[in-house]
């Protein structure tokens, strides 16, 4: 396989099930392996989070504009704002001699398995609903409406999940960090180099 045939990973879960975190730490303990495909969004950045690094931060009128012009492989409106992964972010990974990691929601998800990427599709699950919220809030980075309102799209994740669980080809609880990591690196062990 040559490396720009690798498989782009496909990493979903509720808000606070520590993927971005265990995604992080994979990148981390394989540098120069793995790069994330950036997502365009109309969401304003957290504190610390960088244009062109963790977002391509842009107006509802050019996410728009790209969205008309095709330029997405998938798109989502999550909390009010709009997401979305283009076609050129995967290349330019790709072209990197990398794996593309895209960190969407499961309608993203749903959109890209119907590409010709060949996804591998993982979902991040917590260890329980109590862990899920005691994460939610200890951030601090959003209102206790912005924290019901991820709690209910987590709900609605899980059930998906429950009733669609043959779509995913990995399923990985990260209740302790270093074993979901373990587990990672063991499903993607045939892609490192």
């Amino acid at each position: 396989m040559t490396t720009k045939n690798k498989k782009p990973i496909v990493l979903n879960g509720p808000s606070g099930s520590g993927k971005s975190f265990l995604l992080h730490n994979l990148m981390k303990k394989y540098p120069g392996q793995f790069s994330f495909s950036i997502s365009h969004t109309t969401r304003q950045p957290r504190k610390g989070e960088k244009h062109g690094i963790d977002y391509y931060y842009v107006s509802k009128e050019k996410f728009q504009e790209l969205k008309d012009d095709n330029q997405f492989i998938e798109h989502a409106t999550v909390h009010g704002n709009m997401y979305g992964t283009s076609i050129q972010a995967v290349r330019d990974v790709q072209s990197q001699g990398k794996i593309p990691v895209l960190d969407v929601n499961i309608d993203g998800a749903l959109s890209i398995s119907k590409t010709d990427l060949k996804p591998r599709l993982m979902f991040v699950k917590p260890p329980s609903w109590e862990v899920l919220e005691k994460r939610l809030r200890g951030r601090n980075t959003e209102t206790e409406e912005q924290i019901e309102t991820r709690l209910n799209t987590a709900k609605k994740e899980m059930k998906w999940v429950e009733e669609h669980s043959d779509f995913y080809h990995h399923i990985i609880i990260n209740g302790n960090v270093e074993d979901a990591l373990q587990q990672l690196s063991d499903i993607l062990e045939e892609d490192l180099d």
